[in-house]
């Protein structure tokens, strides 16, 4: 895969080698993505002008654009500056006004010369009964007509760049399409009906109607198709190694799994069980693992993932957990203990906060084997950390952790199988497009005995109740959170509006039962005032959204958020999932300001309806849209120019079939479909899956 295939390059040449293209124009495209000709090919035009020709201005329906050829009549210049500068102009039928602004009469007169006949197209409105058209877009000979099409394509604009250069350079630029081999799947595009790449791109761009602008359309719909396919296809190649960077057979013998059962006080739910079952069938196998195991929050994840790790010790390795802090793996330490003891096994924690000589004997016990589990930050990373026989790797919240770092740990233990686990959950379309690569098991069932939490929604005017029923709460012993809004992006004001809490509470409630936990205090601190609330000495805690991610207080049965209008409804939910973790019937107060707006409302009433995470997550992504939803920046979210993963869910599923078929048919694309699956990468600037093909 040397380099890019030369019949691509007049794609991937400069803009300005293009018709009516100028420095400054290539400056004002680069602000809308469009740097090179392929990228003026894949932007479609986002509606159109009905330009047909028509007799007369009489009857047609206004405002709207008419064309229609005239005979010139009389011009009158303004009396004063700046004002209109009208044409007579009369055709079929009847007589109207062809309006400038701040124009020169000898221009004017040349292009319009009294006595003569001209085609103008622009649009028409009425002032006082007499009809107008102000500025045309067109002024034509009669024998240019030919010159616009029937039905004008519109295209999007930036500052200086206007429809008519941006008409040109679309143009130019599809002179240079050329005809490329086909890489989808013959079956497949006869049952969609899809024309060739090529002809695609053509009707693309010459709508005759306003149906041929719909992303339904056979020509769009392909075009787009090619988006996902592409990024698919990079995906699954990064799977594919993966698959096929050797692994080891890992086999349990389920004994150790047996004791953890025994202790339970429940028994799995269906899904649990279908995890675990996909896990161990992967772990099995002599290919590596790479699976994203999705779960709502409080829906058992921690146990499938110790499960996993026993497999992992049963055949004679050792496993690791990752969290992204070390207060969370400090969490998943205690959750696991119980468990582990039960199983008789050896399991120990390893953060950035391991110093001297106590690093290097939990250093030692790993290189020995001795330490069976390790819980641990992104320090087991490190260069010096060995295992004696790393079999399993389980990281904790996903979104920090992309395709790269997946690869990475996989060099850590050599041939270690990889488990991600998120307690986000994901609409399909966002898992399709940021997962694809991974196998995903969900869980999508609530353990028994968990409570559903009562969630109300209360407005800010009401917050003394609020403080009195906290009261109450108190002295019956249990523990609430309350959560302060993220003031604009500022820490500081942000700061002052927790503290402010903190104190109001402080006085209504008593010395010493508020604690404060906010991202402006040392690690330590932080540390220290979610350990005191974790232990009970603290009855409140006042926080911003530091808490949002996983720490666990089963006596914890209130959460207050306050101006929760301002939050979105992912961090709601995991906000939300904080309580109802213990025996007591948990409660979610939502204070907002009034008057809500419409999201506003819409977001809020979604949460009081419903604790269903994928629920939530659907009603997120069609409210925020995809780029948003994740942080495009730092998602590594695709931007697709003509696909729209919201909406087209379903045809990049397909793609995502597609795509491992072909690799499972052809791995190193030297067959012909496979050639042409190459020659859509590079068209596609899917750098990193040209990479990960490399020489082969």
């Amino acid at each position: 895969m040397s380099g890019r295939p030369e019949i691509l390059f007049p794609l991937f040449a400069e803009l300005e080698t293009l018709t009516g293209v100028g420095p400054k124009s290539v400056q004002n495209l680069a602000a809308i993505d469009i740097a090179r000709p392929r990228d003026l090919i894949f932007t479609l035009p986002q509606s159109g002008v009905d330009r047909r020709k028509r007799e007369t201005v009489q009857g047609a329906d206004l405002p709207g654009v008419v064309t229609v050829e005239v005979v010139v009549g009389n011009h009158r210049a303004p009396s004063r500056r700046g004002g209109a500068y009208r044409v007579e102009a009369t055709d079929a039928a009847t007589t109207f006004q062809i309006v400038f602004f701040h124009a020169r009469d000898e221009y004017l007169r040349k292009i319009l010369p009294t006595g003569a006949r001209r085609v103008v197209s622009g649009k028409v409105e009425l002032f006082d009964g007499v009809a107008q058209m102000v500025h045309p877009d067109h002024v034509l000979e009669p024998d240019e007509i030919g010159d616009i099409s029937d039905f004008e394509p519109i295209y999007p604009l930036t500052a200086g760049v206007t429809q008519k250069m941006m008409g040109k350079a679309v143009t130019s630029a599809l002179a240079r399409v050329p005809e490329l081999a086909e890489w989808i799947d013959t079956a497949q595009k006869a049952q969609a009906g899809w024309p060739d790449w090529h002809a695609a791109v053509r009707t693309a761009h010459a709508p005759e109607d306003i149906g041929d602008l719909s992303a339904a359309h056979p020509a769009r719909e392909r075009l787009a198709y090619d988006e996902f396919m592409a990024h698919q296809m990079t995906l699954a190649l990064a799977r594919s190694k993966l698959r096929r960077a050797k692994g080891r057979e890992t086999v349990g013998t389920g004994a150790l799994q047996a004791k953890v059962l025994e202790v339970l006080p429940y028994a799995l739910t269906g899904a649990q069980t279908r995890a675990i079952a996909d896990v161990a069938a992967d772990m099995a196998l002599p290919t590596r693992m790479n699976r994203l195991l999705q779960g709502d929050v409080g829906a058992g994840k921690t146990l499938v993932a110790f499960k996993a790790l026993l497999i992992a010790v049963e055949a004679g390795g050792q496993g690791v957990m990752m969290a992204p802090t070390s207060i969370l793996a400090q969490q998943h330490l205690e959750g696991l203990r119980p468990l582990a003891e039960a199983a008789g096994v050896r399991l120990d924690i390893l953060t950035g906060r391991d110093k001297g000589t106590e690093r290097r004997a939990k250093l030692e016990a790993l290189a020995k084997g001795d330490i069976q589990i390790l819980v641990g930050t992104h320090a087991v990373f490190q260069k010096d950390v060995e295992f004696a026989d790393l079999r399993l790797a389980i990281v904790d919240e996903q979104h920090r952790f992309g395709v790269h770092q997946r690869m990475e740990l996989g060099r850590k233990g050599a041939q270690a199988d990889v488990l991600v686990m998120t307690a986000t959950p994901i609409p399909r379309s966002l898992a399709l497009a940021q997962y694809g690569d991974m196998d995903v098991s969900v869980l999508d069932e609530k353990p028994p005995g968990r409570k559903p939490i009562k969630t109300a929604l209360v407005n800010m005017s009401r917050m003394d109740e609020v403080v009195d029923h906290l009261r109450k709460a108190l002295a019956e012993g249990r523990q609430a959170y309350w959560v302060c809004p993220l003031v604009e992006e500022s820490e500081i004001v942000d700061l002052s509006s927790a503290e402010e809490r903190f104190k109001r509470l402080r006085a209504a409630l008593g010395e010493g039962v508020v604690g404060l936990v906010h991202g402006q205090m040392l690690p330590d601190q932080k540390d220290a005032a979610m350990k005191a609330f974790q232990q009970g000495e603290t009855s409140v805690l006042v926080a911003t959204t530091v808490i949002e991610v996983g720490v666990d207080v089963p006596n914890a049965s209130i959460m207050v958020i306050e101006r929760a209008e301002s939050f979105g409804l992912a961090q709601l939910h995991q906000l939300r999932g904080r309580v109802g973790r213990g025996e007591a019937q948990s409660t979610c107060l939502m204070m907002y300001q009034a008057p809500l707006s419409e999201g506003g409302e819409r977001r809020l009433t979604t949460m009081r309806d419903t604790e269903d995470g994928f629920k939530i997550s659907e009603v997120d992504l069609e409210m925020r849209g995809a780029g948003d939803l994740i942080g495009t920046a730092q998602s590594g979210l695709p931007k697709f120019r003509v696909a729209d993963m919201e909406t087209q869910t379903a045809l990049m599923a397909v793609a995502q079939s597609d795509a491992r078929k072909l690799l499972h048919d052809d791995p190193d694309l030297t067959g012909a479909r496979g050639q042409a699956a190459r020659v859509l990468l590079w068209l596609m600037e899917q750098d990193q899956a040209i990479r990960l093909i490399g020489v082969g």
